[in-house]
């Protein structure tokens, strides 16, 4: 479990790390540091917020009963994997116009006022806080009694934010379009497995029927005690003994969300190897 809790914190804060660094960037160099307190307000606050709901999360998961709690982590786990869906290809089309939208909300901000500083820092960081917040709760079902995904996640941000720190000073460069491809690769595999994982909550909880129909059962060469068993249940939720219905929804989560999501950057390669053929064409 430590290392899908370490890329959630690592990815998830360094989204954060940088709509940070872009917000005080532009008030140092637009020559207002003293704002600067206004933009901290509103992080520590959408941080607390966030770490509030991770224990809301926790704490009302663990009041229910057996049938409840499988069936809040079902709801819990269907509603981190559309989140998690949504912020990837998000990302994706947003990344390049970020930097400029973040400038000028908070320069509307700052004619506002002081309240509009806070609460426009206090947004921009919230979302990426309960994502995370809610993926990490979804990921990690079944390993809380680990003290192995709270240090994955704590690493993971901690990563981030150095990453984050570096940029900002120019100390480190890194290729960010690249970065959030390869992750959000990964994390489209974590969320199948946390899909999968919410089909098994609904079959426990009596809504979906199959629980113990299996699609395949090879315990005998992934034994779940041994460390790739460990590793793979750990990091996608991968189990030797699926039921068919889990199986099913892997697959339908996973095949159809990678195929699209690598599709555009196929067709862009295509295009770009095949330029040089079609110039060549046209100059004879």
């Amino acid at each position: 479990m430590f290392f899908a809790s370490y890329l959630i914190g690592l990815r998830e804060g360094l989204e954060a790390t940088l709509v940070v660094s872009i917000l005080v960037a532009f008030l140092v160099k637009s020559g207002r540091q003293a704002r600067l307190k206004l933009v901290w307000t509103g992080v520590g606050a959408a941080v607390a917020l966030s770490v509030g709901f991770a224990a809301l999360l926790t704490f009302g998961s663990a009041s229910l009963s057996s049938d409840k709690h499988e069936l809040f982590d079902a709801v819990a786990s269907v509603a981190a994997v559309v989140f998690v869906t949504w912020m990837i290809f998000w990302m994706r089309r947003a990344a390049r116009r970020l930097g400029g939208e973040l400038r000028a909300k908070l320069e509307d901000a700052i004619n506002l006022g002081p309240a509009a500083v806070v609460a426009m820092a206090f947004l921009a960081v919230a979302r990426e806080g309960l994502e995370t917040a809610l993926l990490f709760f979804t990921a990690v079902q079944g390993a809380t009694t680990s003290p192995q995904p709270l240090l994955g996640i704590c690493v993971g941000m901690l990563t981030a934010v150095l990453i984050g720190w570096g940029l900002y000073a120019s100390a480190v460069r890194i290729n960010l379009t690249r970065f959030f491809t390869w992750t959000a690769l990964l994390l489209v595999l974590v969320a199948a497995g946390i899909f999968k994982y919410a089909v098994h909550a609904f079959q426990e909880a009596n809504v979906l029927p199959g629980l113990h129909t299996y699609a395949f059962d090879i315990q005998a060469a992934l034994p779940p005690d041994s460390w790739y068993g460990m590793l793979l249940s750990g990091m996608f939720n991968f189990t030797a003994r699926p039921s068919v219905l889990e199986t099913i929804a892997w697959v339908a989560y996973a095949v159809p969300v990678l195929a699209i999501f690598l599709w555009p950057a196929a067709k862009r390669t295509a295009a770009t190897r095949n330029a040089p053929a079609k110039q060549t064409a046209n100059a004879s």
